[in-house]
């Protein structure tokens, strides 16, 4: 089985303002832009399956981006210290240009209090991955150390919610797992 990996060209920020206005619900963000992006793909990869993905984070119903640098990162995770959050997980499946399936995964995460000196230490040896991410930290590095409890599916938390997504390709494409035995 042979897979590639593109980019969608699609202008996310635009997408959200225009989501956003009407539906202040960030778990239907992330479906959106998975379904977009899939999209963006799919149309111009003729009879290809196509899976996209894309995640938002919730924080006291508000959202963020990725951190355009380590001062950003640092103030964004001090103020969602000893404080939950939700992550979304959006992906989605489409062929010829159109969605077949798509899903929204939720999983909630809790910050211990932590020091400044602390998130200095976890931030040093994250280095530039932090910035890589719209939470600001990566639960399979170094930032694990800052968190009290997490609610939710390890895949879901990565940015793609595999679980369902293996589900919908047996459902919607079983010849594509069956290729990748």
């Amino acid at each position: 089985m042979r897979f590639s990996v593109a980019s969608a060209s699609i202008d996310e920020r635009e997408i959200e303002t225009e989501l956003l206005t009407v539906d202040p619900n960030r778990a239907a963000l992330a479906r959106e832009l998975a379904e977009a992006k899939t999209v963006a793909v799919s149309a111009r990869t003729p009879r290809a399956w196509v899976i996209g993905a894309d995640q938002t984070l919730d924080f006291e119903g508000r959202g963020f981006h990725k951190p355009t640098d380590r001062a950003e990162a640092a103030e964004r995770l001090m103020a969602m210290a000893g404080k939950a959050h939700q992550l979304h997980s959006g992906v989605a499946l489409a062929r010829d240009g159109a969605i077949v399936w798509s899903a929204v995964e939720t999983a909630t995460l809790r910050f211990k209090s932590f020091s400044r000196q602390t998130l200095e230490t976890v931030l040093d040896l994250e280095g530039e991955a932090i910035l890589a991410s719209v939470a600001a930290y990566r639960l399979e590095g170094p930032s694990i150390r800052l968190f009290e409890a997490i609610e939710g599916d390890y895949f879901t938390i990565l940015g793609l919610p595999l679980l369902p997504l293996l589900e919908a390709l047996e459902r919607h494409a079983p010849q594509l797992l069956e290729a990748s035995r």
